[in-house]
Protein backbone atom coordinates (compact mmCIF):
# COMPACT_ATOMS: atom_id res chain seq x y z
CA UNK A 1 0.00 0.00 0.00
CA UNK A 2 0.82 3.84 -1.14
CA UNK A 3 -0.26 6.70 0.45
CA UNK A 4 -1.82 9.78 -1.64
CA UNK A 5 -2.87 13.54 -0.77
CA UNK A 6 -6.00 14.41 -2.62
CA UNK A 7 -6.25 18.38 -3.68
CA UNK A 8 -9.67 19.11 -4.31
CA UNK A 9 -9.02 23.10 -3.83
CA UNK A 10 -12.38 24.61 -2.55
CA UNK A 11 -12.45 27.99 -2.21
CA UNK A 12 -14.68 29.39 1.30
CA UNK A 13 -12.94 31.58 3.27
CA UNK A 14 -8.97 31.24 2.30
CA UNK A 15 -7.10 34.46 3.56
CA UNK A 16 -5.25 34.39 0.34
CA UNK A 17 -8.17 34.56 -1.97
CA UNK A 18 -7.88 32.37 -4.71
CA UNK A 19 -4.78 32.77 -4.78
CA UNK A 20 -4.17 31.39 -1.72
CA UNK A 21 -5.99 28.52 -2.72
CA UNK A 22 -3.33 27.76 -5.27
CA UNK A 23 -0.17 28.41 -2.94
CA UNK A 24 -1.96 26.41 -0.40
CA UNK A 25 -1.81 23.32 -2.36
CA UNK A 26 1.70 23.80 -3.54
CA UNK A 27 3.00 23.79 -0.12
CA UNK A 28 0.70 20.60 1.16
CA UNK A 29 2.05 18.49 -1.68
CA UNK A 30 5.54 19.48 -1.24
CA UNK A 31 5.05 18.57 2.52
CA UNK A 32 3.66 15.17 1.45
CA UNK A 33 6.49 14.72 -0.91
CA UNK A 34 8.92 15.15 2.09
CA UNK A 35 7.23 12.44 4.33
CA UNK A 36 7.37 9.64 1.12
CA UNK A 37 3.45 10.39 -0.25
CA UNK A 38 3.56 8.36 -3.44
CA UNK A 39 1.11 10.75 -5.15
CA UNK A 40 -0.39 14.08 -5.64
CA UNK A 41 -3.88 13.87 -6.96
CA UNK A 42 -6.00 16.46 -8.71
CA UNK A 43 -9.89 16.99 -8.98
CA UNK A 44 -11.76 18.30 -12.02
CA UNK A 45 -14.52 20.23 -11.09
CA UNK A 46 -16.24 23.38 -13.06
CA UNK A 47 -17.85 26.58 -13.06
CA UNK A 48 -18.68 26.89 -8.71
CA UNK A 49 -16.28 27.14 -5.73
CA UNK A 50 -16.20 23.63 -4.82
CA UNK A 51 -13.13 23.47 -6.70
CA UNK A 52 -10.90 25.69 -8.44
CA UNK A 53 -8.80 22.76 -10.01
CA UNK A 54 -11.03 23.05 -13.80
CA UNK A 55 -7.87 20.68 -15.03
CA UNK A 56 -5.82 17.77 -13.39
CA UNK A 57 -3.48 17.88 -16.43
CA UNK A 58 -2.93 21.44 -16.14
CA UNK A 59 -2.33 21.08 -11.98
CA UNK A 60 -0.06 17.91 -12.49
CA UNK A 61 2.30 19.87 -15.11
CA UNK A 62 2.61 22.84 -12.94
CA UNK A 63 3.23 20.68 -10.14
CA UNK A 64 6.19 18.88 -11.80
CA UNK A 65 8.07 22.29 -11.45
CA UNK A 66 7.94 22.25 -7.95
CA UNK A 67 8.47 18.79 -6.80
CA UNK A 68 11.61 16.30 -7.39
CA UNK A 69 10.02 13.00 -6.82
CA UNK A 70 6.29 12.42 -5.94
CA UNK A 71 3.55 11.39 -8.53
CA UNK A 72 1.31 13.54 -10.22
CA UNK A 73 -2.35 12.44 -10.59
CA UNK A 74 -5.45 13.59 -12.24
CA UNK A 75 -8.59 12.29 -9.54
CA UNK A 76 -10.18 12.40 -11.99
CA UNK A 77 -10.20 13.46 -15.41
CA UNK A 78 -14.12 13.85 -16.25
CA UNK A 79 -13.64 12.47 -19.87
CA UNK A 80 -17.12 12.75 -21.23
CA UNK A 81 -16.56 16.44 -20.96
CA UNK A 82 -13.67 16.30 -23.32
CA UNK A 83 -12.68 15.86 -27.44
CA UNK A 84 -10.57 13.10 -26.74
CA UNK A 85 -8.40 13.27 -29.39
CA UNK A 86 -7.21 16.51 -27.76
CA UNK A 87 -7.01 15.26 -24.36
CA UNK A 88 -5.32 12.08 -25.66
CA UNK A 89 -2.42 14.17 -26.79
CA UNK A 90 -2.33 16.57 -23.49
CA UNK A 91 -2.29 13.17 -21.02
CA UNK A 92 1.02 12.30 -23.79
CA UNK A 93 2.38 15.49 -23.33
CA UNK A 94 1.59 16.10 -19.51
CA UNK A 95 3.47 12.55 -18.72
CA UNK A 96 6.30 13.67 -21.18
CA UNK A 97 6.56 16.91 -19.42
CA UNK A 98 6.30 15.27 -15.85
CA UNK A 99 9.07 12.92 -16.64
CA UNK A 100 7.36 9.90 -16.21
CA UNK A 101 5.47 10.81 -12.86
CA UNK A 102 1.90 11.09 -14.38
CA UNK A 103 -1.03 9.16 -12.48
CA UNK A 104 -3.70 8.55 -14.76
CA UNK A 105 -7.42 8.53 -13.00
CA UNK A 106 -10.12 8.46 -15.32
CA UNK A 107 -14.32 9.01 -14.30
CA UNK A 108 -17.70 10.07 -15.69
CA UNK A 109 -18.38 12.63 -13.81
CA UNK A 110 -21.52 13.52 -11.63
CA UNK A 111 -22.67 16.85 -11.43
CA UNK A 112 -25.76 17.66 -13.75
CA UNK A 113 -24.57 21.39 -13.23
CA UNK A 114 -21.30 21.00 -14.86
CA UNK A 115 -22.67 18.71 -17.67
CA UNK A 116 -25.78 21.06 -18.34
CA UNK A 117 -22.98 24.01 -18.71
CA UNK A 118 -21.17 22.14 -21.76
CA UNK A 119 -24.68 20.95 -23.13
CA UNK A 120 -24.44 17.76 -22.59
CA UNK A 121 -26.79 15.01 -20.97
CA UNK A 122 -25.45 13.66 -17.60
CA UNK A 123 -27.44 10.83 -17.95
CA UNK A 124 -25.12 9.62 -20.68
CA UNK A 125 -22.15 9.77 -18.75
CA UNK A 126 -21.23 6.41 -18.85
CA UNK A 127 -21.72 5.13 -22.53
CA UNK A 128 -19.80 8.45 -23.39
CA UNK A 129 -16.81 7.86 -21.04
CA UNK A 130 -16.27 4.13 -22.36
CA UNK A 131 -16.32 5.80 -26.02
CA UNK A 132 -14.05 8.28 -25.55
CA UNK A 133 -11.99 5.98 -23.83
CA UNK A 134 -11.73 3.70 -26.76
CA UNK A 135 -10.66 7.05 -28.72
CA UNK A 136 -8.05 7.95 -25.63
CA UNK A 137 -6.56 4.26 -25.36
CA UNK A 138 -6.37 3.67 -29.04
CA UNK A 139 -4.16 7.04 -30.01
CA UNK A 140 -2.27 6.49 -27.00
CA UNK A 141 -1.47 2.78 -27.33
CA UNK A 142 -2.08 1.79 -30.87
CA UNK A 143 -0.99 5.31 -32.33
CA UNK A 144 -3.92 5.70 -34.83
CA UNK A 145 -7.54 6.33 -34.37
CA UNK A 146 -10.71 6.21 -36.74
CA UNK A 147 -13.28 8.55 -36.59
CA UNK A 148 -15.77 10.05 -39.59
CA UNK A 149 -14.68 13.55 -40.95
CA UNK A 150 -17.36 15.95 -41.87
CA UNK A 151 -18.91 14.21 -45.02
CA UNK A 152 -19.17 11.02 -43.09
CA UNK A 153 -15.62 9.67 -44.55
CA UNK A 154 -13.55 7.50 -42.92
CA UNK A 155 -10.87 9.96 -41.15
CA UNK A 156 -7.45 8.31 -40.23
CA UNK A 157 -5.44 9.86 -37.84
CA UNK A 158 -1.55 8.88 -36.45
CA UNK A 159 -0.30 10.84 -33.07
CA UNK A 160 3.27 11.29 -32.56
CA UNK A 161 3.40 12.00 -28.95
CA UNK A 162 2.96 8.90 -26.50
CA UNK A 163 3.07 8.70 -22.93
CA UNK A 164 6.84 8.49 -21.85
CA UNK A 165 5.24 5.40 -18.92
CA UNK A 166 4.77 2.40 -21.67
CA UNK A 167 2.08 1.43 -22.51
CA UNK A 168 0.29 3.61 -20.25
CA UNK A 169 0.36 5.48 -17.10
CA UNK A 170 -0.64 3.76 -13.86
CA UNK A 171 -4.66 3.94 -14.18
CA UNK A 172 -7.24 4.28 -11.84
CA UNK A 173 -10.77 4.49 -12.47
CA UNK A 174 -13.73 6.11 -10.32
CA UNK A 175 -16.25 3.23 -10.95
CA UNK A 176 -17.25 0.10 -9.39
CA UNK A 177 -19.51 -0.77 -12.51
CA UNK A 178 -18.77 -4.52 -14.01
CA UNK A 179 -19.53 -3.21 -17.49
CA UNK A 180 -16.67 -0.43 -17.00
CA UNK A 181 -14.43 -2.04 -14.98
CA UNK A 182 -14.54 -4.74 -17.87
CA UNK A 183 -13.78 -2.30 -20.33
CA UNK A 184 -11.11 -1.00 -18.38
CA UNK A 185 -9.61 -4.47 -17.58
CA UNK A 186 -7.12 -5.22 -20.57
CA UNK A 187 -5.04 -2.00 -18.83
CA UNK A 188 -5.41 -3.15 -15.15
CA UNK A 189 -7.53 -0.58 -14.06
CA UNK A 190 -7.42 0.18 -10.13
CA UNK A 191 -10.66 1.61 -9.09
CA UNK A 192 -11.15 4.15 -6.80
CA UNK A 193 -13.54 4.70 -4.01
CA UNK A 194 -14.34 7.35 -1.50
CA UNK A 195 -17.42 7.44 1.43
CA UNK A 196 -17.14 11.25 2.06
CA UNK A 197 -17.89 12.33 5.34
CA UNK A 198 -20.04 9.05 5.84
CA UNK A 199 -16.32 7.67 7.01
CA UNK A 200 -14.90 4.37 7.35
CA UNK A 201 -17.89 1.91 8.26
CA UNK A 202 -19.70 3.06 4.92
CA UNK A 203 -16.62 3.08 2.93
CA UNK A 204 -16.01 -0.85 4.26
CA UNK A 205 -19.34 -1.59 3.04
CA UNK A 206 -18.91 -0.45 -0.47
CA UNK A 207 -15.61 -2.13 -1.04
CA UNK A 208 -17.22 -5.32 0.50
CA UNK A 209 -20.59 -4.19 -1.98
CA UNK A 210 -18.58 -3.80 -5.05
CA UNK A 211 -16.19 -6.93 -4.85
CA UNK A 212 -19.72 -8.90 -4.40
CA UNK A 213 -20.86 -7.25 -7.42
CA UNK A 214 -17.23 -8.07 -9.41
CA UNK A 215 -17.05 -11.56 -8.71
CA UNK A 216 -20.97 -12.24 -10.07
CA UNK A 217 -19.67 -10.89 -12.97
CA UNK A 218 -16.75 -13.06 -13.78
CA UNK A 219 -14.13 -10.30 -12.97
CA UNK A 220 -11.30 -10.46 -10.07
CA UNK A 221 -13.21 -10.20 -6.71
CA UNK A 222 -9.95 -9.40 -4.89
CA UNK A 223 -8.85 -6.94 -7.53
CA UNK A 224 -6.61 -4.38 -6.29
CA UNK A 225 -8.62 -1.02 -4.75
CA UNK A 226 -7.77 2.27 -3.82
CA UNK A 227 -9.68 4.32 -0.93
CA UNK A 228 -10.32 7.70 0.17
CA UNK A 229 -10.45 9.19 3.68
CA UNK A 230 -10.56 12.99 5.33
CA UNK A 231 -7.69 12.85 7.79
CA UNK A 232 -7.42 15.14 10.54
CA UNK A 233 -4.33 14.71 13.59
CA UNK A 234 -5.02 16.74 16.31
CA UNK A 235 -5.14 15.72 20.37
CA UNK A 236 -7.83 19.01 20.41
CA UNK A 237 -11.41 18.01 20.25
CA UNK A 238 -12.67 21.40 19.48
CA UNK A 239 -9.96 21.33 16.77
CA UNK A 240 -11.55 18.11 15.51
CA UNK A 241 -15.06 19.62 15.74
CA UNK A 242 -13.79 22.73 13.41
CA UNK A 243 -12.41 20.19 10.99
CA UNK A 244 -15.82 18.34 10.64
CA UNK A 245 -17.44 21.63 10.10
CA UNK A 246 -14.99 22.20 7.04
CA UNK A 247 -16.08 18.50 5.91
CA UNK A 248 -19.50 19.12 6.14
CA UNK A 249 -19.12 22.17 4.37
CA UNK A 250 -17.55 20.21 1.47
CA UNK A 251 -20.74 17.54 1.79
CA UNK A 252 -23.30 20.22 1.53
CA UNK A 253 -21.59 21.50 -1.63
CA UNK A 254 -22.24 18.10 -3.35
CA UNK A 255 -25.92 17.41 -1.93
CA UNK A 256 -26.36 20.86 -3.49
CA UNK A 257 -24.79 20.06 -6.97
CA UNK A 258 -26.74 16.82 -6.83
CA UNK A 259 -30.11 18.40 -6.05
CA UNK A 260 -31.88 21.96 -6.59
CA UNK A 261 -28.74 23.61 -7.39
CA UNK A 262 -28.54 27.39 -6.51
CA UNK A 263 -25.40 29.43 -7.53
CA UNK A 264 -24.92 32.88 -6.39
CA UNK A 265 -23.49 35.85 -9.28
CA UNK A 266 -20.19 34.77 -7.91
CA UNK A 267 -20.68 31.10 -8.46
CA UNK A 268 -20.42 30.23 -4.95
CA UNK A 269 -22.70 27.62 -4.15
CA UNK A 270 -25.77 27.84 -1.72
CA UNK A 271 -25.33 24.67 0.42
CA UNK A 272 -27.24 24.42 3.83
CA UNK A 273 -27.55 21.91 5.82
CA UNK A 274 -29.52 18.82 4.46
CA UNK A 275 -31.94 16.11 5.68
CA UNK A 276 -30.27 13.86 7.69
CA UNK A 277 -27.13 15.60 8.40
CA UNK A 278 -24.59 13.98 11.19
CA UNK A 279 -23.88 16.25 14.25
CA UNK A 280 -20.07 17.52 14.24
CA UNK A 281 -19.47 14.63 16.89
CA UNK A 282 -20.42 11.71 14.73
CA UNK A 283 -18.36 13.23 11.93
CA UNK A 284 -15.67 13.47 14.03
CA UNK A 285 -16.02 9.62 15.10
CA UNK A 286 -17.46 8.92 11.12
CA UNK A 287 -13.86 10.34 10.17
CA UNK A 288 -10.01 9.95 10.61
CA UNK A 289 -9.66 12.19 12.80
CA UNK A 290 -8.60 12.56 16.71
CA UNK A 291 -4.88 11.76 17.94
CA UNK A 292 -2.18 10.16 16.33
CA UNK A 293 -2.51 6.98 17.99
CA UNK A 294 -6.64 6.96 17.26
CA UNK A 295 -6.15 7.79 13.49
CA UNK A 296 -3.39 5.11 13.28
CA UNK A 297 -5.57 2.34 14.89
CA UNK A 298 -8.46 3.20 12.66
CA UNK A 299 -6.71 3.28 9.80
CA UNK A 300 -4.75 -0.04 10.62
CA UNK A 301 -8.02 -1.54 11.01
CA UNK A 302 -9.40 -0.27 7.53
CA UNK A 303 -6.71 -1.73 5.81
CA UNK A 304 -6.65 -4.82 7.23
CA UNK A 305 -10.08 -5.39 5.97
CA UNK A 306 -10.37 -3.40 3.07
CA UNK A 307 -6.41 -4.33 1.84
CA UNK A 308 -6.02 -1.20 -0.47
CA UNK A 309 -3.12 -1.11 -2.95
CA UNK A 310 -3.59 3.17 -2.53
CA UNK A 311 -4.83 5.01 0.46
CA UNK A 312 -5.54 8.56 -0.64
CA UNK A 313 -5.13 11.29 2.10
CA UNK A 314 -7.50 14.22 2.22
CA UNK A 315 -5.75 16.94 4.61
CA UNK A 316 -6.96 20.43 3.89
CA UNK A 317 -10.73 20.04 2.68
CA UNK A 318 -13.30 22.97 2.82
CA UNK A 319 -10.54 25.49 2.50
CA UNK A 320 -9.26 24.80 5.88
CA UNK A 321 -6.35 26.96 6.76
CA UNK A 322 -2.83 26.41 5.77
CA UNK A 323 -1.75 26.20 9.37
CA UNK A 324 -4.12 23.71 10.97
CA UNK A 325 -4.29 21.48 7.22
CA UNK A 326 -0.25 21.12 7.53
CA UNK A 327 0.35 20.16 10.72
CA UNK A 328 -2.36 17.63 10.68
CA UNK A 329 -0.15 16.57 7.67
CA UNK A 330 3.21 17.31 9.48
CA UNK A 331 1.83 15.29 12.57
CA UNK A 332 0.92 12.10 10.05
CA UNK A 333 3.84 11.68 9.10
CA UNK A 334 5.82 12.17 12.62
CA UNK A 335 3.69 10.22 14.58
CA UNK A 336 1.13 8.03 12.66
CA UNK A 337 2.95 6.66 9.69
CA UNK A 338 5.51 4.90 12.10
CA UNK A 339 2.50 3.44 13.55
CA UNK A 340 1.21 2.32 10.21
CA UNK A 341 4.61 1.41 9.61
CA UNK A 342 5.16 -0.73 12.43
CA UNK A 343 1.59 -2.96 11.80
CA UNK A 344 1.05 -2.67 7.86
CA UNK A 345 5.27 -2.74 6.36
CA UNK A 346 6.66 0.29 4.79
CA UNK A 347 3.89 2.48 2.82
CA UNK A 348 5.65 5.48 2.07
CA UNK A 349 8.19 6.26 -0.79
CA UNK A 350 12.02 6.84 -0.66
CA UNK A 351 12.78 10.34 -2.34
CA UNK A 352 15.61 9.71 -4.84
CA UNK A 353 18.15 12.45 -5.00
CA UNK A 354 19.48 11.50 -8.18
CA UNK A 355 16.11 13.03 -9.15
CA UNK A 356 16.23 16.48 -6.76
CA UNK A 357 16.44 19.78 -8.74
Amino acid sequence: MRLGLFNLMSFKDNAGGLQGVIRDTREMIQVAEAIGFETAWFAEHHFTNYSISVSPLMMAAHMAGHTSRIRLGTAVIVLPLYQPMRVAQEIALVDRLTEGRLVLGIGSGYQAWEFDRYGLDVEARTEQLLAHWQFVSDALTAGKTLSASRSGAPLYTDFLLDTLQQPLPPLYVTSTNPAVLKAFEPWQATPFMTAGYRGTHKLRQMVRDARAGWQEAGLNGDMPVAVQQYIHVTDSRSEAREAAGRAMFVARMIAALQGNTKVTGEAFIEAPPFAGEPSLDQVCDNLMFGDAETVAERIISEVREIRPSHYNCFFQFGDMPLAKARRSLELFGERVVPLLEAHLGKITVDLNPAMAR
